[in-house]
């Protein structure tokens, strides 16, 4: 049985690339007794992670995947190359989701599974970056509202109804859906992979929202005393998982096999207009961003367990890199602002680059998004049929810009 611990934290506050020789060392000892992929002359020379048909590279293979829910025109764009690939149409997309290579595309009839061919595999130490061929993977029956969360191993999908399955992560690299594993229950949250096990919260008896642990099979093995009243947004951080609450965010981090259960409260009362309720980061960062209704914006601090309100005015879209980064707002002027978290104060900003900015105030999850990896933040804007690519670290310079000959009014980033 997992051991809970539940602990109150109150506080209101202001990679290198590796080379493939380096790699295929670093992981000898790990591979030694892997199957060989078909065509490969010895087991030993099998990097670690690897799936049939698949390339490694000796950097990262940042791509775009991009909708038009009018049209259905979908594409991906290949940032290494610079190349747009067309694939099937999906029209009527209610939004775009990713956990790093594929893409989920949400409509009312089912979420549509698309490959990406992009993907990372961290082992803490050093990574592996690969790409692949771009594929559709088939259609998860659940689609509008539809919460889907991967890790190595599996992909829970949870629906508006609360209900969930797990569908195999292998099948899926295959370009499969497969037949999922549907859990007991209805969850108030998206059910998140974490550390060999299911994160969730459900109601129990008395009404009250708790956090519930369940095995790969659904079997609940801990159910701690820790509550999150009325549950929105969740994310994924080195530091365990965080899930948005009414009074702040709740973290459930693990330690050789036992769960720990953190609160980080706002600190101050704060209206429910003004909450995060939907957290935006860069993938492996600890520095989660979320709007705080319409003129700010909050970072959460998980390393250090601190909130931070920042007044930017009007808020379109936020993200940041984290560790030492500028905080990254799209405002209502067209024009995105770096602001220096720490102080709150704006320290950099570009021209307008939104071509419609009323579009873009009434988008809604089809609308202009910020996506940031460890070098650059990529800003769609719809009604220009373009994206940008930012230099964060060079006062928000825009490095390049890919245009698309179509509308881009969904975004997500794979290869992370």
């Amino acid at each position: 049985m997992s051991l809970f611990v539940r602990r109150n934290v109150t506080a209101w506050g202001p990679v290198a690339l590796v080379s493939l020789a380096l790699l295929a060392t670093s992981c000898a000892g790990q591979d030694g007794n892997a199957s060989a992929p078909k065509g490969s002359p010895s087991a030993s020379a099998t990097p670690h992670g690897y799936v049939e048909g698949a390339q490694e590279a000796a950097e990262q293979q940042s791509r775009l995947l991009l909708n038009d829910p009018g049209t259905g025109d979908t594409r991906v764009l290949d940032l290494i190359t610079g190349k747009v690939h067309q694939v099937s149409r999906t029209t009527g997309a209610s939004g775009l989701t990713t956990d790093g290579r594929f893409g989920y595309l949400h409509t009312a009839g089912g979420t549509r599974v698309l490959d990406g061919g992009a993907w990372t595999v961290d082992h803490g130490d050093h990574v592996h970056y690969y790409r692949a061929a771009i594929r559709d993977a088939g259609r998860i029956p659940a689609g509008t509202g539809a919460r889907v969360r991967s890790d190595a191993a599996v992909t829970a999908v949870t629906g508006r109804d609360g209900r969930a399955a797990l569908h195999r992560r292998t099948e899926l690299e295959k370009g499969e859906v497969g037949n999922p594993r549907t859990l007991p229950g209805t969850h108030a949250s998206a059910v998140v992979p974490y550390a060999e096990h299911l994160l969730a919260l459900t109601a129990d008896a008395d009404g009250a929202t708790k956090v519930v642990v369940r095995d790969r099979k659904g079997k609940r093995v801990a159910a701690p005393e820790a509550e999150c009243e009325d549950p929105r947004g969740d994310a994924v951080t080195r530091r365990g998982v965080v899930f948005g609450c009414a009074d702040g965010a709740l973290l459930i981090s693990e330690d050789d096999g036992g769960f720990t259960a953190e609160e980080i409260p706002y600190g101050a009362d704060v209206p429910t207009g003004e909450r995060a309720s939907s957290f935006h980061h860069r993938a492996g960062s600890d520095t989660l961003t979320a709007r705080a209704g319409n003129r700010a914006v909050w970072v959460l601090d998980v390393t250090e367990r601190t909130w931070t309100r920042v007044r930017t005015g009007p808020v379109l879209a936020v993200n940041t890199a984290g560790e030492g980064s500028p905080l990254l707002v799209l405002q209502d002027d067209g024009a995105l602002h770096g602001y220096d978290i720490a102080t709150g104060k704006q320290v950099s900003r570009t021209e307008r680059l939104l071509t419609d900015i009323d579009e873009a105030r009434t988008g809604g999850t089809a609308g202009p998004a910020i996506e940031v990896d460890r070098s650059r933040a990529y800003l769609n804007d719809p009604a220009g049929s373009r994206v940008y690519e930012i230099d964060y670290n060079d006062n928000l310079r825009v490095a390049r810009t890919f245009d698309l000959g179509m509308e881009p009014a969904l975004m997500v980033e794979t290869g992370r």
